[in-house]
């Protein structure tokens, strides 16, 4: 008999922002270790994507913009009952404090705190969510604090927050809940030029493992708290950020 608490074979898990980055990468990793995997993002070209090089049958892609409440409720609707979620779809935005205008902390509030937190609670209110849900955080307002991180960091700093009422409510649902709150990870939110080669080579060296993470590295820490393995951890976040916080 092959035991491997760390497995989730014969599981069913749902990840948001499935279409690139971290959440892709989880969806994938997620796959890898025998999850039926229920992708979701706005972009359906890339959605399709990822679909496609999930290891295993059985997944399933669902278009879902969930900043629109519809789209939220068709999404409950549509998925089985499910044994995880991956809360990973989230957008940055970098803008001095002065220059960050109510409409602007609404547009990133909306996709980063909003989003998730109605998504998981209809879900739990629908009774289609049997283990644990997962939701991906950042550093950024928690750990860190840096200029022009102002409204994304809130952002997480409010989900940061959910994580805890949501575990301490949930609990007797037996029903898990943690966060995973990564430093710089090497996604498309980087790469958009805001910081020239340079100046990313330097803050990487700020890090002491001198690197940004890689999607992957966000991934397994994901899919152990979707795992039995984690079966006792509930209103945590674990950081995984190349130690920057620990300087």
């Amino acid at each position: 008999m092959n035991y491997n608490p760390f497995s989730l074979e014969s599981k069913i898990i749902l990840v948001t922002g499935a279409s690139s980055g971290i959440g892709r990468a989880v969806a994938i990793e997620c796959a890898k270790l025998g999850a039926k995997v229920i992708i979701t993002a706005r972009n359906e070209e890339r959605l399709i994507d990822t679909l496609h090089i999930l290891e295993g049958d059985g997944h399933q892609m669902i278009v879902s913009d969930l900043t629109q409440e519809d789209n939220i409720k068709n999404l409950v609707d549509e998925i089985p009952v499910i044994d995880g979620i991956a809360l990973c779809a989230g957008k940055g935005l970098t803008l001095p404090l002065l220059f960050a205008s109510r409409k602007k902390f609404d547009g990133i509030f909306d996709i980063n705190f909003f989003a998730p937190v109605e998504l998981l609670r209809l879900i739990v209110k629908n009774k289609k969510l049997k283990s644990s849900a997962v939701f991906i955080v950042s550093v950024g307002g928690t750990g860190i604090w840096t200029p022009g991180n102002a409204i994304y960091g809130s952002s997480k700093a409010a989900l940061q927050s959910m994580i805890h009422y949501f575990a301490i409510e949930l609990g007797h649902k037996k029903i898990r809940v943690n966060g995973v709150n990564p430093g710089m990870v090497e996604t498309p939110l980087i790469q958009r030029g805001l910081l020239t080669d340079e100046q990313l080579e330097a803050d990487k060296a700020t890090y002491p493992l001198e690197r940004y993470g890689k999607p992957e590295d966000i991934a397994h820490s994901v899919a152990f708290l979707l795992s039995d393995a984690s079966s006792w951890i509930t209103g945590h976040s674990i950081v995984i950020d190349g130690g920057i916080t620990a300087r």
